[in-house]
């Protein structure tokens, strides 16, 4: 879904995105198809200029995405050796069915 649009209109629409749905820089990326760069300086620096408001609004969901980032890394790491020892060690298998709960 990539967007044609002014980076000004791309900023907000991003900002938006992220408040409405709690979501990380790379989520964002990913759901419009554009690079977490973009993103990311879109919604830091574009953003407040046009919009102090949402700025701010996205700049708290970003504040609370890096203080869990710890904890969905160490859940990620949990769930990777739980998938490994179900294998018996293969990691092969185990990362084969990550990949497929993951899409």
């Amino acid at each position: 879904m990539a967007l044609n649009v002014s980076s000004g209109d791309r900023a907000v629409r991003f900002g938006e995105y992220i408040v409405e749905t709690d979501s990380t820089v790379r989520a964002a990326a990913k759901h419009f198809g554009i690079s977490k760069s973009t993103v990311h300086k879109d919604v830091t620096v574009r953003l407040a200029e046009l919009n102090g408001g949402l700025a701010a609004q996205v700049k708290r969901v970003l504040e609370r995405n890096k203080a869990e980032r710890h904890l969905r890394g160490g859940q990620a790491t949990k769930e990777k050796y739980e998938l490994t020892r179900r294998y018996g060690g293969c990691i092969r298998f185990a990362a084969a069915e990550a990949v497929q709960k993951n899409r």
